[in-house]
């Protein structure tokens, strides 16, 4: 398990355990944070679930694929550090992992 820091536009935090194995976005969905709502339910076809990661952890992410790039094409305010949280698998190495939502999602 891994404690993720789901930050909201407002400030708002939500620290969460996630289970390994589990998505950024799968974490968010089950214990009902709001600012990710997934839409496509992980499928990597929509942008619902967009996060910014922190930048200290950015180091730490997997590469994006082709497809989540394509879809954070779509997404607003896209910035260096966004991510769409449904890609990004959680492990022990991301315990203490923050990620924010963007404003367009509240």
């Amino acid at each position: 398990m891994a404690k993720i820091t789901y930050i909201e536009s407002n400030g708002k935090e939500h620290v969460v355990e996630v289970a390994d194995g589990l998505s950024v976005m799968e974490g968010a969905v089950k214990n009902l944070v709001p600012g990710i709502d997934a839409d496509c339910g992980g499928a990597c076809a929509c942008a619902t679930c967009h996060v910014y990661v922190d930048e200290k952890w950015l180091s730490k992410m997997p590469p994006k694929q082709d497809m989540e790039q394509t879809m954070l094409d779509f997404a607003n305010d896209v910035h260096d550090n966004s991510r769409l949280s449904c890609q990004i698998k959680v492990s022990a190495a991301l315990d203490g992992l923050v990620v924010r939502m963007p404003k367009s999602q509240h």
